[in-house]
């Protein structure tokens, strides 16, 4: 089930609204929550939620062994304190933390992983002379896989930490995990983010209002915006041979559309947190408007930036151990974020991109050449670069990207239908998206500034949008946002 359906908005959201605020009390609320979400997560492949009952019971348990280990009270309250950083963390409880990580770790290895290592693995086994090393099987990856173990884990480690109060309740915790707003495709919410929200918050008018506002425009960005892209986008990257200005019309095309694709659906699930009571975290911040791959990735999909800096760069020494070492961290943990989005040398490839250009820009510091050009080339160059990057995300193949490489400088091939494609490209109503997308991106205000004080202009606006978005929702056939399949 996707939010941008007539199944979700009038039929399953107006449900849960109407039993949520049906119900008095906080915890039969949770339980609602759980009940709703996994039957929200379930309902293409019903045996997905097991597999995401399986890693949220193994870090319930995991979390309720630390907190035994640690010897912890329950404040007056009746929840329980973080664990001090003062106390110690034994061996017992280091291990329970990696129990947790190598479980949840194993679960996206087999689901997300299998597919690729033994297509590898057995194509070096077949030119070696031998037989396949691992059984052919064809995996299916369960959507939100990714979201929702990287989510689980954080919680484990947290409170290892002390970041965060262990969780001794089996339905607020599993109402965390399970939440239907974030569960498939972000933003990855922390449990210390949300622990006081799980216990107590407000249900205000003004917080509805603000959240059905956000999610008429996340709605807006992904049917008016991001499926007219992807319309380009499919038709250049999809064709047998295109004009370079046909490659670099479907290249802008595609940076519009993942962008208004995946912020779309993060302005929804924060719309969808609101009018549930809960505020979510920003997950993008203008990310075209970067002047630096550095900034790009303090704006783009922070709530995993932030995740890969915090459980992965800083604990691999970050940039405390020397230059060396911090290149190698920064790309480390750029291939590592470009292999969690996909199981393929693409993703490999895309990652690589970051991480060099991270580390080029940290050694050129902050009076380098380039960051003494004016600020509009800087905003640019850096677009050019991460829109050059794209090209692995799209592309199906490592030879299908090359070859639009080769597209883009005037080297592809070239067909005698390659004058239908600008036919198909150039309508007055996909350029006219194309302009209004890029006005967007570098002049219109952010969704989460817009929404903080809804004027009755703005409601009308998002009114407007949302009744706008429903009636191109009708004429589209069913488009899933990009962000499922990773």
């Amino acid at each position: 089930m996707v939010f941008s359906s007539h199944l979700f908005i009038f039929y399953f959201l107006a449900l849960v609204l109407a039993l949520y605020y049906s119900v008095p009390h906080r915890r039969f609320r949770a339980g609602m929550l759980v009940t709703v979400s996994y039957g929200f997560y379930g309902w293409a492949n019903p045996p997905w939620a097991l597999i995401m009952f399986a890693s949220t019971l193994i870090d319930y348990f995991c979390g309720l062994g630390l907190l035994r280990l640690s010897g912890l009270k329950r404040e007056p309250e009746g929840h329980w304190p973080c664990i001090p950083s003062s106390a110690p963390r034994t061996r017992a409880m280091l291990g329970i933390v990696i129990a947790s990580i190598s479980a949840n770790m194993a679960l996206l290895a087999f689901f997300k992983y299998y597919n690729f290592t033994e297509e590898n693995l057995n194509r070096v086994a077949m030119v070696l002379g031998g037989t396949s090393w691992l059984p052919v099987l064809k995996v299916v990856l369960p959507v939100g896989i990714s979201f929702y173990t990287f989510k689980s884990m954080s919680y484990c480690v947290d409170v290892y930490r002390g970041e965060a109060p262990p969780m001794s309740n089996f339905i607020d915790f599993n109402c965390f995990e399970a939440m239907f707003p974030d569960l498939v495709a972000g933003p990855i919410i922390r449990y210390g983010a949300i622990e006081q929200q799980m216990r107590s918050r407000s249900h205000t008018a003004d917080k509805f209002a603000r959240g059905i506002a956000f999610f008429a425009l996340g709605l807006a960005k992904k049917i008016l915006i991001a499926n007219p892209m992807g319309y380009l986008a499919d038709a250049s990257f999809n064709a047998a041979a295109r004009h370079a200005v046909d490659a670099w019309t479907g290249l802008m095309a595609y940076s519009f559309q993942i962008y208004f694709d995946f912020s779309g659906y993060s302005d929804m699930a924060v719309g969808l947190g609101l009018m549930l009571g809960f505020l979510f975290i920003k997950n993008f911040d203008a990310p075209y408007r970067a002047d630096s791959i550095t900034e790009f990735w303090r704006r783009w999909h922070i709530s995993l930036s932030t995740w890969l800096r915090d459980y992965l760069y800083i604990p691999l020494g970050g940039n405390r151990l020397g230059a060396v070492r911090t290149y190698l961290n920064l790309m480390v943990v750029m291939l590592l974020g470009g292999f969690w989005h996909g199981a393929s040398w693409d993703f490999l490839i895309w990652g690589a991109i970051h991480g060099t250009m991270l580390s080029v820009e940290r050694i050129g510091g902050k009076d380098s050449f380039y960051r003494r050009l004016p600020g509009g080339i800087r905003v640019a160059v850096t677009f050019l670069i991460v829109s050059l990057a794209w090209v692995f995300f799209r592309a199906d193949t490592l030879g299908g990207a090359v070859e639009y490489f080769r597209s883009l400088v005037g080297l592809g091939t070239q067909t005698g239908g390659m004058h239908l494609l600008s036919g198909v490209m150039y309508s007055p109503y996909h350029l006219l998206m194309l302009a209004v997308a890029a006005i967007i991106i570098w002049r219109a205000p952010q969704v989460w500034t817009f929404t903080q004080r809804l004027t009755p202009v703005r409601a009308g606006v998002c009114m407007a949008l949302l009744v706008m978005s429903i009636l191109f929702m009708w004429t589209q056939t069913e488009n899933p946002f990009l962000y499922f399949q990773f």
